[in-house]
């Protein structure tokens, strides 16, 4: 019996078929089935750039908009939930107010289709320092430091406000603030190597679009993609 992290009701892990015939250790969910049905998973038809869920056509407005501004050069996204309610409320409790233990019901979400993933590097979205100072850890790397080997290339520069804190049209207009970590002792094929971003929400695509500039930059022939839990 375990303990679920939201609702701190006990209950029991389901076993999977393909465990039993495993000689890696389990992982031990964090949240129990009536939990996790909080969070709703995208369905199937969805925009062709960013993943986000549509009704119709293949792709999204806000995706026809980085079209027009980068070509054929369009950051491809993969994600996993809808943002509801639920996880609205596990991001306020997660970032807001710092709860540090909430990183693992995050990565329960995301352990199964990260573990899939074949890239050569995992570059998470760095926190600002004063966000990082505030909360002492840093948000993204502690979701996915336990299930990746992250190469932590970029760090944002200081004075840099949440996005959370802004509407779409501040969002939008952010300026650039992440720079390369001249510190990071990398691998030669990182300059050729297939590269995920990795960070919790995609709203705008803004920040992600922001990472992704700012590593071509530095490295013009990388092959980059991102991920974010939920769209």
């Amino acid at each position: 019996m375990r303990t679920c992290l939201l609702c701190e009701q006990e209950f029991t892990p389901p076993v999977q078929f393909a465990q039993l015939f495993s000689f890696k250790p389990a992982r031990k969910n964090k949240i129990c089935l009536q939990c996790l049905k909080q969070f709703e998973k995208l369905a199937d038809n969805r925009c062709s750039g960013c993943d986000k869920e549509l009704s119709q056509g293949f792709m999204c407005s806000d995706c026809r908009n980085w079209q027009a501004i980068y070509g054929k050069n369009i950051l491809h996204n993969h994600a996993l939930y809808r943002y509801n309610s639920a996880f609205h409320d596990l991001m306020v409790a997660y970032k807001r107010r710092g709860d540090y233990v909430l990183r693992e019901v995050l990565q329960d979400l995301c352990y199964d289709y990260l573990c899939k993933t074949n890239y050569d590097f995992y570059v998470p979205v760095p926190t600002s320092p004063e966000h990082q100072s505030r909360r002492q850890f840093d948000t993204i790397f502690a979701i996915y430091a336990d299930i990746l080997p992250l190469t932590p290339l970029l760090i944002k520069q200081s004075g840099s406000h949440a996005q959370g804190e802004k509407n779409k049209e501040e969002r939008l207009k952010t300026p650039q603030s992440f720079l390369i970590d001249k510190n990071i002792k990398i691998k030669e094929n990182i300059v050729s190597g297939k590269v995920l971003i990795l960070d919790d929400i995609y709203t705008t695509g803004r920040t992600l679009y922001h990472a992704r500039d700012c590593l071509q930059q530095g490295f013009p022939e990388m092959k980059i993609e991102s991920f974010s839990i939920c769209h």
